[in-house]
């Protein structure tokens, strides 16, 4: 615990020099906390702590986690690549999606959702074959397409930098997620605001915070040794 404390600490400090930086307010920016690949203790003890929002990757962890976070304040986040036939064991068990990527996932979670899911579309701004997501000039007709869905609701773009990429290639690469972010949002889509980036992980969110994410997925910065 008092490690993920002190964790907590620092990545806080961090966190509020980059809104410094980029003049903005702590009300702007939501911390997930990433307890994908940590133990049940962890993730317990940063709920702790009073982080609500967390995330997972896999069916089995997010029951697992499910199972022993009991508190109904916890908001969950499903990052990650979700495979279409596993759609069925998650969707109704969380609140946000941050790896809408392809039609036929969002045609399998209009069938099976119970209620309005608030999604990311995953835009692959890099190019990265290794990387899924959308390129980001089929993202309007995406979103368009969307419009006779009922279920689903695009709050926002997502994207992953590359590992190795400087802080240049970092800044060019989160600045443009958030322009397409911004010329979306005009188009005024019925059921895509996309006022939202969800975007920066534990080796890269200041930048990200920098160039405007609402939503930081971190998870080694909390938990490392």
């Amino acid at each position: 615990m008092q490690r993920i404390k002190k964790n907590a600490e620092a990545v806080e400090k961090q966190v509020a020099q980059s809104l410094i930086k980029a003049n903005r307010q702590k009300s702007e920016v939501q911390i997930i906390v990433v307890t994908k690949s940590v133990s049940v203790d962890d993730t317990q003890a940063i709920a702790a702590l009073g982080y609500h929002h967390l995330a997972e990757n896999r069916p089995e962890g997010l029951q697992l986690k499910q199972e022993a976070v009991t508190d109904p304040a916890i908001v969950w986040h499903y990052i990650g690549s979700l495979q279409t036939r596993k759609v069925k064991q998650v969707i109704n068990k969380i609140d946000y999606l941050h790896s809408l990527d392809r039609w036929s996932l969002a045609k399998e979670i209009e069938k099976r959702a119970d209620h309005v899911i608030r999604c990311f579309l995953q835009v692959n701004v890099t190019g990265e074959e290794s990387k899924s997501g959308l390129r980001p000039e089929e993202t309007e007709q995406f979103l368009s397409d969307l419009q006779s869905f009922n279920n689903i609701e695009v709050i926002g773009l997502m994207t992953m930098a590359p590992k190795e990429a400087d802080e240049e290639a970092l800044h060019k690469t989160f600045r443009s997620l958030k322009q397409l972010q911004e010329t979306l949002k005009q188009k005024a889509f019925s059921n895509a605001p996309c006022t939202e980036l969800s975007m920066g992980m534990s080796q890269d969110y200041p930048i990200a915070i920098e160039e405007g994410a609402t939503f930081v997925r971190i998870g080694t910065a909390f938990f490392e040794e």
